[in-house]
């Protein structure tokens, strides 16, 4: 086996060599000649004159090596107690046939369909038929509201959306329709189809543009696969940015396909016939890197799970998961375990399951602390492995390389970087700072196959957000430092995006929903640490001279504008009525201080603030005194 170190050295001294190796393992219409084009610095392109499908390679080239019996997607709900696998064959099927649907709508290459769904195998079978047409997916997640869904089909304009009736929270159904509606009466842009998938638990009434899915698909003929180029996007997926617009990520085709295709096998060790159960949903990142495409890549089972870690209908539902269906790897948000814990701490429900067949627990989305990592580590005697990355690079940037040269866990940490990241600790002059010295984290470019490529119809804030203030790397927003051994330990947000359960979400998005109350004059929203989600909002809020309004009553008022404006995934439920912000002379309301005092921390006044006594003043607020 070679080692972490030469295969690290290799990645980034020879990385053309590196990756055009990697790019083998895949099937190409047409091979590339050329692995990495920067001409066009800060802008790289993988494979350039390469192409492909990446449904092709998900299924058509199993089933076509005779692996067509061979479980690809198990749906578990027990939500609606719902279990139905889907072999290669069958996956395929369905898959190619609303392919056909869309090709027949005169859905094509370089369309875009915004999927708006729960966690159903329909939600799978609508991305892979566009990029088995080459038409390019926006998956939005359900629990958004109108107002979310429509500033993305505004920014993606796509000519049709697929949704459901309703989605399932727990125990309370949500009905999609009507805040799709909502959405396309907000929106300017307006598709010409909507797709309706009607789940029994709550139908939906179809008004002009409105297809059923059963009946588009029953008719449909199946479509072969469009060969489409490497750096063809393959999807766009929306991010939380600070301005409160989202950022449109666009993934490419072969680079993310080549680069998927290498982390199954060297950080997961997940190959063909084996299972892996993400425990995520489509509408972010995880959802489309190893619940849809990676583990179907290489040729693997991936379970498809409609449910809670507790509560649907209690806190043993991951290992019945994993007992059913011979899981060799789990990967989930600390979140998720955290919730676990809480309502099983001594792990009882373990005990009623066979769980033999799981090898490895991952976990990402915000840092993994310590105390879970132990509990985890004692109770299911595994590798629990905490790596890292983010939505725009699409896969693990620092890891515990699984299949390649497992290392020792250190609590804290990611583990190492994985080949093909080089990654960069500075200070805030942009200087290099040593070993086990916190700072700003930097990938130098350019980056590897399957990160962002750049904001969908937006190069310059591409640039602007992530390329500008150190050339020549990209800034991840993050901060922590490299120990001596080559550690990497992420220690949070450097921007005021907030993690809430692995969930990337922006304050200035909530401050402006939190602004349009009447009686509000000003606001401000912190992300402040929490034992089981990572981090949660908290708001404060400033009302207006001499306003009359109850403000119990303003509060609830407040927490119903977040919730109907981004949606309940916001969790703005902490709401402080205070009577001033602490700011600097020139304005800036003094968030990072505010956050170190509500988290703890002895934070000293600084001395840009405009008047000490408005903190002083909030202190005993942030630290509920």
């Amino acid at each position: 086996m070679i080692g972490y170190q030469e295969t690290f050295r290799a990645s980034v001294e020879e990385p053309e060599t590196f990756w055009r190796e990697a790019a083998t393992a895949l099937d190409w219409h047409r091979a590339p000649e050329r692995v990495l084009d920067d001409t066009a610095a800060p802008f790289s392109r993988w494979y350039p004159d390469g192409q492909l499908n990446a449904c092709h390679n998900a299924l058509d080239r199993h089933v076509q090596a005779g692996h067509g019996d061979r479980a690809a997607l198990i749906y578990d709900s027990p939500v609606t107690g719902t279990k139905k696998t889907y072999t290669y064959d069958q996956l395929l099927d369905e898959v190619a046939r609303f392919a056909g649907a869309l090709t027949e709508l005169g859905i094509g290459h370089g369309d875009r369909v915004v999927i708006y769904m729960p966690m159903v195998p329909e939600a799978a079978i609508a991305m892979l038929a566009c990029a088995r047409i080459g038409a390019v997916h926006s998956v939005v997640f359900g629990g958004f509201a109108p107002n979310e869904l429509a500033i993305r089909i505004d920014d993606a304009t796509p000519k049709a959306v697929v949704t459901a009736s309703c989605g399932i929270e727990g125990k309370r159904i949500i009905e999609y329709k009507p805040l799709l509606e909502r959405a396309l009466e907000l929106a300017d842009h307006s598709p010409d189809h909507c797709i309706v998938l009607q789940r029994p638990q709550a139908v939906a009434e179809l008004g002009g543009r409105d297809l059923d899915w059963h009946e588009v698909i029953a008719t449909a003929k199946p479509a072969d696969c469009v060969p489409v180029g490497s750096t063809d996007p393959l999807y766009i997926l929306y991010t939380s940015g600070t301005t409160g617009k989202p950022k449109g990520v666009v993934r490419d085709t072969g680079g993310y396909a080549v680069a998927l295709t290498w982390s199954m096998r060297n950080i997961y060790d997940v190959g063909p016939g084996e299972t892996m159960f993400s425990a995520s949903d489509v509408g972010w990142v995880v959802g489309h890197s190893y619940i849809v495409y990676a583990p179907l890549l290489a040729g693997a089972t991936t379970v498809f799970y409609e449910g809670k870690p507790v509560g649907t209908p209690d806190p043993g539902q991951f290992w019945r998961v994993i007992a059913e269906n011979q899981v060799k790897a789990l990967f989930t948000a600390p979140t998720s375990l955290r919730a676990i814990k809480k309502e099983d701490p001594e792990g009882s429900f373990l005990y009623d399951y066979d769980l033999s067949s799981l090898r490895t627990v991952f976990l990402a989305g915000e840092r993994l602390d310590p105390e879970t990592l132990r509990w985890a580590q004692d109770r299911l005697g595994i590798p629990v492995i905490d790596h890292w990355w983010q939505t725009e690079t699409g896969w693990p940037v620092a890891a515990n390389l699984m299949g390649q040269e497992p290392m020792t866990v250190k609590p804290g940490s990611a583990t190492v970087a994985v080949p093909g990241w080089n990654i960069t600790v500075v200070d805030a002059a942009g200087r290099p700072v040593p070993r086990g010295t916190d700072g700003t984290i930097l990938l130098k470019l350019p980056l590897p196959p399957g990160a962002l490529t750049t904001l969908w119809n937006d190069d310059e804030r591409y640039v602007s957000s992530y390329l500008s203030e150190h050339p020549g790397y990209y800034a991840t927003g993050d901060g922590g430092h490299i120990d001596d051994d080559g550690y990497v330990f992420i220690m949070g947000r450097t921007d005021d995006v907030i993690n809430v359960a692995g969930h990337r979400l922006s304050t200035g998005t909530m401050e402006e929903a939190l602004a349009a109350h009447p009686a509000v004059a000003e606001c401000a929203v912190i992300g402040v640490a929490d034992p089981l989600k990572g981090q949660l909002p908290r708001g404060f809020v400033v009302l207006k001279a001499g306003d009359q309004h109850n403000e119990v009553t303003v509060i609830a008022d407040l927490i119903t504008l977040v919730r109907d404006r981004i949606g309940a995934v916001a969790a703005l439920k902490d709401i402080s009525i205070v009577p001033a912000l602490p700011k600097t002379r020139s304005g800036k309301i003094l968030r990072k201080t505010m956050r170190g005092i509500a988290d703890g921390a002895d934070e000293p006044v600084p001395s840009t603030i405009e008047d000490a006594a408005a903190l002083d003043a909030l202190r005993t607020v942030l630290r509920r005194d």
